[in-house]
């Protein structure tokens, strides 16, 4: 294992293991137990604890999608940055073989913990999938529940991708959503 020598390097781990186990079943035992990271290490870069941990997690998922979701979607070539947010969300969620920890933690008694990070994630994501879609001809009384609809099409694939086990499920779910999307697009 590779030696931690910075805050940024734990919090990937850190994100693996809250997918895995939800908040409420990662304990500084688990993270230290999966990661071989001691309890002082853990509480030197998190002086707030789990709570911290899981924060910051969120942030890094925030971080991500904003460089690789939000901003193209609100500043580039519509039609291109649409396209090019299914690719990425297949990739980043892994042909739906990787959970979406904010929506899992949406789910949970967690969400009231991180309510201001969850909803903020589903509201850009949902806001700046409209903004393409109105760039790129949508009429304007389509795009917002096109939006919705796209983002609960991703996150519903998701869920039904692991509850089937059956990654073919969430590439057939992105396939039709987005074609539904790029119909509607003039």
């Amino acid at each position: 294992m590779k030696t931690v020598y910075e805050r940024a390097d734990i919090v990937p781990l850190l994100a693996e293991i809250f997918r895995e186990l939800g908040y409420q079943g990662t304990s500084l035992s688990r993270i230290t137990e999966r990661t071989g990271i001691g309890k002082g290490s853990l509480y030197h870069f998190f002086p707030g604890g789990k709570e911290e941990m899981a924060g910051a997690v969120l942030a890094d998922v925030d971080a991500w999608f904003e460089q690789a979701i939000y901003r193209p979607l609100r500043h580039g070539d519509a039609r291109e940055a649409i396209a090019v947010m299914w690719t990425e969300v297949n990739d980043y969620f892994r042909s739906g073989r990787r959970i979406c920890l904010v929506g899992a933690f949406a789910l949970d008694e967690t969400r009231g913990r991180f309510s201001v990070a969850i909803a903020d994630y589903f509201i850009r994501w949902v806001n700046a999938l409209h903004s393409a879609l109105m760039r790129a001809g949508c009429p304007e009384e389509d795009a917002q529940a096109l939006a919705e609809e796209g983002v609960a099409g991703i996150q519903g694939a998701l869920v039904l991708s692991r509850a089937l086990d059956d990654t073919a499920v969430f590439t057939r779910s992105l396939e039709a959503v987005a074609k539904r999307l790029d119909a509607v697009m003039q």
